[in-house]
């Protein structure tokens, strides 16, 4: 039986080099904190309000949990939760989907039915 997959958010730039280079590094803050910080589905919501209020756009990355390994960690983070840490990069043939999020009419986020 394979894993649930993890989410990234992701500057939509950085994820269209992800796909040029073949890996998605992470960026200012995963390499200030030593690993890519990702979310499970029922930590999307809250991972949005907490670290995307100001952004318009951004691009969020379905990864195949199975493909990342032993660089894949489930550790406490915000509220005693576990969190999907990724320690090194995320190869890009292990992301499965990529969508581009929008704000609605009212401002807020609207995520994929299909997650």
């Amino acid at each position: 039986m394979s894993a649930p997959p993890v989410y990234r958010f992701a500057d939509p730039a950085a994820l269209a080099m992800a796909a040029a280079t073949g890996a998605y590094e992470g960026e200012a803050m995963d390499r200030a904190d030593g690993f890519i910080h990702c979310s499970a589905r029922d930590q999307l919501e809250d991972t949005l309000a907490a670290h995307f209020d100001g952004v318009a756009r951004i691009a969020l990355a379905v990864i195949d949990a199975d493909a990342l390994g032993g660089t894949l960690k489930w550790e406490k983070s915000r509220g005693g939760a576990l969190f999907p840490h990724v320690y090194g990069p995320i190869p890009f043939d292990a992301v499965r989907s990529v969508h581009i999020l929008k704000r609605d009419e009212t401002g807020a986020w609207r995520l994929p039915v299909d997650l």
